[in-house]
């Protein structure tokens, strides 16, 4: 490996050639296979998207980023609870709900 082979191993130095746009990643499988601790690096700054064959296939992410993406687990009755919620108009129709006896027949 030469110093031009964006894969050559290097110290402090990640080993492949990323695209960065704000704190977004894009590496290629190929990449990440060979250097996947530079990619969790990236993943610290934000997402890093790992392509197959030049498209998207999988995001790589720190997991805080998850955890804030996931939103945490909540309960139904959390989500329910929620501040604001009564201030919410909702007057469902009423449902009209007719018994009738069921059609009994004999075949005989």
């Amino acid at each position: 490996y030469g110093r031009s082979n964006p894969l050559a191993p290097g110290p402090a130095k990640c080993s492949f050639t990323v695209t960065t746009v704000t704190t977004v990643t894009t590496v290629t499988s190929r990449e990440f296979d060979r250097n996947a601790a530079c990619a969790k690096r990236a993943a610290k700054a934000g997402p890093v998207f790992i392509t197959d064959r030049g498209r998207p296939a999988y995001v790589l992410l720190g997991i805080e980023d998850y955890r804030r993406l996931a939103g945490g687990r909540r309960s139904l009755l959390d989500m329910l609870s929620m501040p604001g919620l009564a201030d919410i108009g909702f007057e469902p129709p009423r449902a009209h709900i007719e018994s009738r006896p069921p059609p009994l027949s004999c075949a005989g």
